[in-house]
């Protein structure tokens, strides 16, 4: 399948400007030379197209799968939107959600919706610490149900605290693939190709070399 929906969906980020080029500070106190805010796609229009995109990086990936699980909150609105973009290509798909804190009447629990079972996909906006992935995989697991991927929007291909990126942590401690809708290499290859935002590309190409990983372990 081409990739060039990962371009599409570099430009539609830009166009929400929830990919801004600029001098932004992380949470590790880096100066990052790019912004990604995914919570900034909030209306009904943005969160539809970011669902379709979501599903041509899943159909991408050929990563067979029974359900989508979101973790609360940002994947919340997620898993129910991909869910429907499943539905509007013919594929009827479940989805679940927990709750940050147990419900101790009506239906009770901390999950919402179908039963965590089978291969469960668990959908989230990125991946930073990790925190919210290993929470999933605990509550999946707990529903002797299996974990067998994740889906982010966009895998800053970036060094935690040791050698490896976030993403690169997951799939080694859980053994399971990171699907994203883009990544850092294919923004890079957006700037090399785009004559209007290509003065960004020496900022992020320099940031890349000191704090980027090359592919995926």
């Amino acid at each position: 399948m081409s990739a060039n929906f990962r371009h599409e969906f570099i430009k539609f980020a830009l166009a929400r400007k929830v990919l801004r080029f600029g001098e932004f500070k992380t949470k590790a106190g880096r100066v990052s030379p790019y912004f990604f805010n995914a919570g900034l796609f909030h209306d009904g229009d943005s969160l539809r197209q970011l669902a379709q995109f979501y599903v041509k990086a899943i159909a991408a990936a050929e990563i067979e799968f029974d359900m989508l699980f979101g973790p609360a909150y940002k994947g919340i609105p997620l898993v129910a939107a991909i869910a429907i973009a499943f539905a509007e290509k013919g594929r009827n798909v479940n989805y679940s959600f927990n709750r940050k804190e147990e419900k101790d009447h009506g239906e009770g629990g901390g999950i919402v919706g179908a039963a965590l079972e089978g291969r469960v996909m668990i959908v989230d906006d990125v991946i930073s610490a990790g925190t919210s992935v290993r929470e999933s995989v605990n509550l999946i697991q707990g529903s002797r149900a299996n974990p067998c991927a994740v889906a982010v929007a966009l895998d800053r291909m970036e060094r935690g605290s040791g050698l490896l990126s976030a993403v690169q942590e997951v799939t080694q401690q859980y053994h399971m693939p990171v699907i994203s809708i883009a990544t850092l290499d294919d923004l890079v290859m957006f700037l090399e190709t785009n004559r209007e935002m290509s003065s960004n590309l020496g900022a992020v190409n320099q940031y890349r070399e000191k704090y980027g990983v090359r592919g995926h372990a």
